[in-house]
């Protein structure tokens, strides 16, 4: 792996004193290299690869995970693609700052995170909490943002359900949603049992049982562990009605122009993640992945990394939506 601080595209802290989250174990992923950036004063993880002179590919990941859940599908976008993967605020081995978690906050670091690698234009992925985050981005950036795939997520104001559902075969995707909210009480029962509740959102929200092994729940169970890692994951939910009411401030005075590609797991929480966005954006698509539950990058990489690809490349060669980049304010 080439050394993160001599990469050629921006100043880089040394990575010895670049980790605000030293205590955790850094994962390698073959072929790319860890960078830290500064995010408009929040210092961000990245993990970077690929392809420099080819279109950029920005990666988020959600809840409980961290970029870790894109390892799969990275290497397989790698040899066309300039890929990045960035740990949100609070999350993996990014700063775990007290700052508000709405999405429109946390897209703002994402995007000067994305800058200071020196990256202008960008294709975003995104799953779970991560799409909440791409959703408010794409809505703020448009101009920098070349299209958006959102995977599996209820996105506040637009998708989420106002009231949590109490019929048994539909509660249990949802009911942490409201836990989350409760002041104190998560902290109080989940330190120190991080493991089992990380490992119960794996593996009952996964198709298959064996999707995540010990050391995967292991490796995601530590981030939150980590100091200021369980706050910021409530932190996302408590914020949440705050990141709605954003979403509709902005929906107020333009929709999504950009390309944007809605990918459902054929057994997870949304069954149709275009039909649910179509009415805020100008161009949607989608698609369903067979045999996946709700953790689509971990379940079935391949077929997201040729879902991404083609959405990404079919744009590519029309030249864009319409032929032109949005305007702000659309």
């Amino acid at each position: 792996m080439n050394d993160p601080a001599s990469a050629p595209r921006t100043p880089l802290t040394p990575r010895a004193t670049g980790n605000p989250v030293r205590g955790l174990p850094l994962p390698d992923l073959a072929g790319f290299a860890h960078r830290w950036v500064d995010a408009d004063g929040v210092r961000l993880h990245a993990v970077e690869g690929g392809r420099p002179d080819a279109p950029a590919v920005v990666l988020l990941a959600g809840f409980p995970q961290t970029w870790w859940a894109w390892r799969k599908v990275m290497p397989d976008l790698a040899d066309r693609f300039h890929v990045v993967a960035i740990d949100l605020p609070g999350q993996g081995h990014s700063e775990r700052p007290d700052i508000s978690h709405d999405t429109h906050t946390v897209a703002a670091h994402v995007h000067a995170a994305v800058e200071a690698l020196g990256v202008s234009a960008y294709w975003l992925a995104a799953h779970d909490i991560g799409a909440w985050v791409a959703f408010s981005l794409a809505l703020e950036h448009q101009r920098q943002l070349r299209g958006v795939a959102l995977l599996d997520a209820g996105i506040p104001g637009i998708t989420l359900p106002d009231a949590i559902p109490t019929d048994p075969e539909q509660a249990w995707k949802t009911w942490h949603f409201a836990f989350h909210l409760v002041p104190g009480l998560p902290e109080t029962l989940l330190t120190g049992r991080e493991r089992e509740y990380v490992g119960w959102f794996l593996r009952a929200k996964s198709l298959s049982p064996d999707a995540f092994d010990d050391a995967e729940i292991e490796r995601y169970a530590a981030s939150v562990a980590a100091e200021g890692g369980l706050r910021a994951s409530l932190a996302y939910y408590r914020d949440a009605a705050e990141s709605a009411r954003r979403n509709h401030e902005a929906l107020e005075q333009r929709r999504l122009t950009v390309p944007v590609l809605g990918i459902s797991g054929s057994h997870g929480s949304i069954p149709d993640m275009a039909a649910s966005l179509r009415p805020w954006a100008a161009h949607a698509t989608g698609v369903v992945v067979p045999d996946s539950g709700h953790f689509i990058p971990d379940e079935q990489p391949a077929a997201v990394a040729a879902a991404l690809a083609a959405f990404i490349t079919e744009d590519e060669e029309e030249g864009g939506a319409e032929g032109e980049e949005p305007e702000e304010g659309v």
